[in-house]
């Protein structure tokens, strides 16, 4: 334990030794190195993330989790503190302005989906019901529902006469990425469920969706998502982003499922454990957005 202690300060010294040699070279402090030599996106937002966490500078590090109105004078602060001249650099400005919007953006994403996912579903509250409503006339415009409790809901994939005791373990947020994905891909969430019906590919459409928001949920909050929201939201990503991510995921697990060819539903966790671990593989390659046509990717390339 102590050789380990020792050596971990022993390279973290040598680093900083390191740094201080090629800032003498080049002229350039390591944020001014990786803008000027990392193109825009993930590679670079990361990048900058891990250098201004990894800083002995407090300032520096708590760069990363300021208000969102505080990043313009966050960016004055950095150019003073490494003594860049803001009039020689002003691209350096710029791009450490669009990766700490997405840095602050990301943490503030992560708070506004735990906050959605707390929220219990009420029965007694209009507009969850509404939303709930909503769905079913998404799904199924031409069969009305016939009541409010009945047995109709298990025709999108529900357990029971009841939908709002399959939320609990999501909240509101299992509810909303339904809604979206209903709403905004209606053709395509039309078939996922028309499919899932037919006896053989048969699962329960509006389950799985809550279990895909559960999938999508952790690849949020563990980090993994920060190489495909940096690489499609220029600025800070917001919930629309994870909900255009969630049909996205639920869509290709869809395909997944198919191509596995389970035997019958007792095999959803291993073919949703199969389907997580080749997300996490794809999100390993800096360059990765996992649905690109909802990228704004040609605002990045000046930045």
């Amino acid at each position: 334990m102590f050789i380990q202690v020792c050596l971990y300060f022993y390279c973290k010294c040598l680093w900083r030794c390191l740094k201080f040699v090629v800032r003498k070279l080049t002229g350039r402090c390591e944020l001014q190195r990786i803008c000027y030599n990392t193109k825009p996106g993930a590679a670079r937002t990361m990048k900058i993330e891990a250098s201004l966490k990894g800083s002995k500078s407090k300032r520096l590090q708590t760069s990363v989790s300021v208000h969102p109105d505080a990043i313009e004078k966050t960016i004055d602060d950095i150019m003073e503190l490494k003594r860049i001249n803001p009039d020689i650099n002003p691209q350096l400005g710029v791009s450490l302005q669009a990766c700490l919007l997405q840095i602050v953006g990301y943490r503030n994403l992560i708070a506004e989906v735990e906050k959605l996912r707390r929220e219990p579903y009420d029965s007694e509250n209009l507009q969850h019901e509404e939303m709930l409503l909503k769905l079913w006339k998404c799904l199924k415009p031409n069969s009305p529902l016939k009541a409010r409790i009945s047995k109709q809901w298990c025709e999108i994939g529900f357990q029971g006469d009841d939908p709002k005791t399959d939320f609990r373990g999501m909240g509101l947020l299992g509810l909303y990425n339904l809604v979206y994905f209903a709403e905004w891909d209606t053709e395509i969430a039309q078939q996922v469920l028309s499919d899932s019906l037919q006896p053989k590919y048969s699962y329960s459409f509006a389950i799985v969706g809550i279990n895909i928001t559960d999938l999508a949920y952790n690849l949020l909050v563990s980090g993994a998502l920060k190489t495909h929201f940096y690489n499609v939201a220029p600025e800070a990503p917001t919930l629309t982003h994870f909900q255009q991510t969630f049909c996205y995921l639920m869509h290709e697990f869809h395909k997944f499922w198919i191509e596995e060819d389970p035997l019958d539903i007792m095999e959803f966790n291993r073919v949703r454990e199969k389907f997580h671990k080749r997300i996490l593989k794809q999100l390993q390659n800096p360059d990765m957005a996992l649905c690109p046509h909802f990228a704004a990717s040609e605002s990045l390339i000046n930045m």
